[in-house]
């Protein structure tokens, strides 16, 4: 008998994977369970389950039969087998133990005799039945019986707030891939999922007493690039939708928690209702993305409008917490209205902030008296955090340690750690998003339990969550592809105690789970397991000398690599990558990594070594310009799908650079340009945006060399290559290129594209910057 946990593994039987240069010991035979549970005792013997084997349940017992029906569907899909549930002893069985203690805890024993869940509640009998569908799946026999080991776990998690958000609103997604995802949620003992449900670009939540919020609020234009606006796009969801979503999540253990966000992000509702706005102006829905000017209003009739919806709100989702926003409330409206700022006088309240405040508890007592709870976005500690409040801490961690040292409950979900729509990759199949790149391994490392919260206090952190915010999600694939598979790590270190995380243990469980989530049709990303080329030296050089010198790595240390350089797809027999590779420009390496059963952990990528490749970058890879960052990569418009290009860009300067640029080599260029809407909602950053000056009416394209050296040395004089006009957008089509010559110059020098375009004109962006060896 042996105890398994993270670094207690099996000692026999180790396999040893190269991955990348390094390498890397796996165990040959570890459980396939994720998140990893609290103690794993091995025994020998084992447990065959086979098609048509029976679920035991109690008479009567109804979380068991749910927890049965909810093991029979994964199984039935991720493995092949058809499992029956029946009253009585079965070859698996769902019992109560009151010696189990924590409705989320768990004990299995597999022995001889069967598979036994033992539990005191009913998500404790769920999760041990997804313990029990991980364990009969899957392998490479799909339909055929499973051997299971004998093992005796005893588990239960260490936060009991284990979740994801979604956000419909910015791009609407169907009822039925919110369903997909709370089934995979519960196959990894996620237990919470944050719907936001009301924002500036949309309100989806039917509320029958103001069926404009829907009706108006639920709808937008979408934004120009330059010609006529296109059709309305939206969307909601009817009150009898969520409550069917709500007990089908709530039988797989996962609690839905609504958001209604005020007093900002509330342009939708003043568009529905501009009587519940500050002003009593209408404006449109909107289709800017980020922060804008529109409140609710705080006086006696805005907070009884807002107790009505919450009446509604309330009937459909039953569970502790209702979510209230709070955050990016930009004051100018209240600063600027004369009967709000006589209101504050009227209270007694500082400022703006403790109006907020004010607000927040006002709400937090009405949902208390209703036997709820309040949640709210960080900023409400801003004017002094109301009694009722619990905090969702957003902008880093002080917000949650000064909630929990002021004895206010927690959740973790901490931008950009936490923020799903933050990218996996540099590479530039990666879709659109958050450009700060937060990899599987930096979602594992994080640790929901911040420094400097008082031991005492430690009890208020509930636990964290990950944000899919859908600015750049327009589809349901899309969704999937940012969720999966960081939600697995969020499963394990909100689960899982800390002491026995461990990030090479955690890949071997995760590869058989993604194994599982593909069966269910679901999209995972395989960002963190695909080969990344690194050109060793500059383009020039390698053209130079008629060599290239090519790293090869990905970014999770599990696999062998293995390539190709005669344009075939690389297999387990393909040779294993150990060294850079040197080669002469015109070949094409293809190269996957491949797991210890010989299959791959993703999709094959490939690395063009021509000399008119070496001359080419596209948008992801160009960098910012020296007095910006590139933030965000986005599509060619607001509602593309997954095959539209992407671009990187700096909101605050449209230029971007192609570094170290082989001028002694290139003779002429090519640069393909797109305009893009200019749908930013940047509020008082607005201030930051760089404005350049325009010769032409529309602005230019304006190309220099030497201008990074330029901007850190006030000696060197950038060079202007050329300078193009940009056309009229009413007109022009969204994509067009521009060429020219190139001067000769020494060797290498950056390139510089500046646009000029004018502020209130739309948003431009280089999608390709081809050089070439011949002249135009």
């Amino acid at each position: 008998m042996q105890v398994v946990g993270v670094r207690q593994v099996r000692h026999l039987g180790w396999t040893v994977l190269l991955c990348g240069s390094a390498v890397v010991a796996q165990p040959a035979d570890p459980l396939p369970l994720t998140p990893l549970p609290q103690s794993i005792v091995r025994e020998t013997g084992s447990f065959t389950i086979s098609d048509g084997a029976i679920v035991g349940v109690v008479p009567g017992d109804a979380g068991a039969t749910a927890a049965a029906r909810v093991l029979a569907a994964h199984v039935k899909i991720e493995r092949g087998l058809t499992l029956a549930s029946r009253v009585g002893k079965g070859a698996i069985t769902l019992v109560r133990d009151a010696s189990v203690q924590g409705d989320e805890a768990y004990r299995l024993v597999v022995n001889g005799q069967g598979i036994r869940v033992s539990a005191s509640g009913n998500r404790g009998l769920l999760y041990g039945a997804m313990t029990v569908a991980q364990l009969l799946s899957p392998d490479r026999g799909f339909g055929k019986p499973v051997k299971v080991p004998a093992v005796t776990i005893e588990d239960a998690p260490r936060f009991g707030w284990r979740g994801l958000m979604l956000d419909p609103v910015r791009h609407f997604q169907p009822i039925e891939s919110i369903y997909a995802v709370v089934d995979q949620m519960a196959s990894v003992k996620l237990n919470t999922l944050h719907l936001h449900l009301t924002d500036d670009q949309g309100w989806r939540f039917e509320v029958k007493r103001y069926p404009k919020l829907t009706e108006i609020g639920g709808w937008r234009t979408p934004p120009s690039t330059g010609g006529a606006p296109g059709a309305k796009v939206g969307g909601f969801y009817t009150q009898e939708q969520l409550k069917a979503l709500v007990a089908y999540a709530a039988e797989r253990g996962i609690t839905i928690v609504p958001e209604i966000d005020l007093p900002g992000h509330a342009q939708a509702l003043v568009a529905a209702y501009p009587e519940f706005g500050v002003f009593g102006d209408r404006p449109e829905v909107s289709h800017d993305w980020g922060v804008n000017p529109y409140l609710f209003d705080p006086g006696p009739k805005g907070v009884a409008f807002v107790k009505e919806v919450l009446d509604e709100v309330v009937a459909v989702f039953p569970g502790s917490y209702i979510h209230l926003g709070g955050d990016e409330a930009v004051k100018d409206q209240w600063e600027r209205s004369p009967r709000v700022q006589a209101q504050i006088k009227a209270l007694g309240l500082k400022d703006e902030n403790q109006l907020q405040s004010w607000m927040i508890d006002e709400f937090g007592t009405y949902l208390a008296s209703k036997g709820r709870r309040l949640i709210g976005w960080d900023e409400i500690l801003e004017g002094g955090l109301p009694p009722s409040a619990s905090v969702m801490s957003w902008r880093g961690e002080k917000g949650a340690v000064d909630a929990a040292n002021q004895n206010h409950d927690v959740v973790l979900t901490p931008a950009p750690t936490l923020y799903l729509d933050s990218l996996q990759s540099d590479r530039s199949d990666e879709p659109p998003g958050r450009l700060s790149i937060q990899t599987l391994a930096d979602v594992y490392k994080y640790e929901p339990m911040p420094a400097g919260i008082d031991a005492a206090n430690a009890k208020h952190i509930l636990g964290a969550q990950g944000n899919a915010w859908s600015e750049y999600l327009a589809t349901p694939y899309q969704v999937q592809h940012m969720i999966f598979p960081r939600a697995a790590a969020i499963a394990e270190i909100t689960w899982s105690a800390k002491e026995k995380r461990d990030f090479t243990s955690f890949l071997g469980r995760l590869d058989p789970q993604i194994q599982r989530w593909r069966r269910s049709g679901v999209e995972v990303a395989d960002s963190a397991f695909a080969v990344g080329y690194h050109l060793e030296g500059t383009p020039g050089e390698a053209l130079r000398a008629n060599r290239v010198r090519v790293a090869l790595a990905t970014q999770a240390p599990y696999g062998t690599i293995r390539y190709t350089l005669d344009g075939k797809v690389p297999t387990a027999k393909s040779p294993a990558y150990k060294a850079p590779l040197s080669l002469k420009p015109g070949v094409t390496i293809q190269a996957a990594a491949f797991d210890a059963a010989g299959n791959t952990t993703a999709r094959p990528r490939s690395f063009d070594s021509s000399r008119a490749a070496l001359l080419t970058k596209t948008s992801s890879e160009l960098v910012a310009c020296p007095r910006g960052a590139f933030g965000l990569r986005v599509p060619l418009t607001s509602e593309a799908t997954e095959n539209a290009p992407v671009f990187n860009v700096n909101l605050f300067d449209t230029c971007s650079a192609y570094p170290a640029a082989p001028l002694d080599v290139a003779k002429s260029f090519t640069v393909d340009v797109a305009r893009l809407a200019r749908h930013y909602g940047l509020a008082h950053e607005a201030r930051a945006l760089r404005s350049h000056f325009n010769v032409t009416t529309h602005g230019e394209l304006v190309i220099s060399a030497r201008c990074i050296a330029a901007a850190k040395d006030k000696t060197i004089k950038p060079i202007v290559v050329a300078s193009f006009p940009l056309p009229d957008p009413k007109t022009a089509p969204t994509q067009f290129s521009f060429s020219g010559t190139l001067p000769a110059m020494a060797g290498d020098e950056d390139l510089c594209f500046q646009f000029t375009s004018p502020l209130s004109d739309p948003f431009y962006a280089v999608e390709r910057a081809t050089l070439r060896e011949s002249a135009k």
